[in-house]
């Protein structure tokens, strides 16, 4: 399937949020999309017919909780598109955004793309950043917020934040995938500097856009 494209999807008690985003995807997204893998890494209610569309929806349960890395790796080793994408639950559409990304990805020397993101107030928000250093780390850890790059025209930054990533399926096996020894933050980091050593750029395409209705739950627990 020439530049088609898998989309996987983990939900972590965000099944409400995982079925609007797919929704989005049936109807906006349907002729860019060849599959969509939604995970499900703990115990939720389902129903499949809430998913029907156009783009075929395959589930997989988690039997244990598991790690972003590793349940997106998981999807990816079932993955039948040559382009990967992953996006967090609270992603949602108005537009597709695959088109321009897929254009950009198609290039030899690209390792991940990503849109434009948008917050639900209408301001970008910060996906396209600079690796952390130590002091930015112990920042974090206290609160702080990470150094950002103005992604206002196409842009290189050094990563790419993880709640929408768009890979060459070949790039994304070539290096590995996700390093499953991250269980939740940083993974994204990490992938985006084994894709920089391999000599891969990392883009963000001002063309595309998402919004993300940001829950970040997990910033409120230590």
């Amino acid at each position: 399937m020439f530049d088609k494209i898998t989309i996987s999807i983990v939900s972590h008690l965000q099944i409400a949020l995982a079925k609007s985003l797919i929704l989005d995807l049936q109807r906006i997204c349907s002729t860019s999309l060849c599959e969509i893998i939604l995970t499900i890494n703990v115990p939720e209610e389902l129903s499949i017919d809430d998913l029907k569309g156009p783009v075929s929806v395959e589930v997989i349960r988690n039997k244990s909780c598991r790690g972003f890395g590793a349940n997106h790796n998981a999807a990816f080793n079932v993955a039948k598109g040559n382009y990967f994408g992953v996006l967090n639950p609270d992603v949602r559409l108005t537009e597709n955004p695959f088109p321009p990304l897929v254009a950009l990805a198609h290039q030899a020397d690209i390792g991940v793309v990503a849109p434009k993101v948008i917050g639900t107030s209408g301001l970008p928000e910060d996906n396209a950043r600079f690796f952390p250093s130590p002091l930015e780390l112990l920042r974090k850890a206290c609160g702080g917020s990470s150094a950002t790059i103005d992604a206002g025209g196409l842009s290189t930054p050094d990563w790419v934040a993880g709640m929408f990533m768009l890979f060459p399926s070949k790039i994304f096996h070539e290096v590995g995938g996700f390093d499953e020894r991250y269980f939740l933050y940083y993974e994204d980091v990490d992938l985006c500097a084994r894709l920089a050593l391999a000599g891969y750029k990392r883009l963000v395409c001002p063309e595309a856009s998402v919004v993300h209705d940001a829950r970040r739950s997990s910033h409120r627990s230590l």
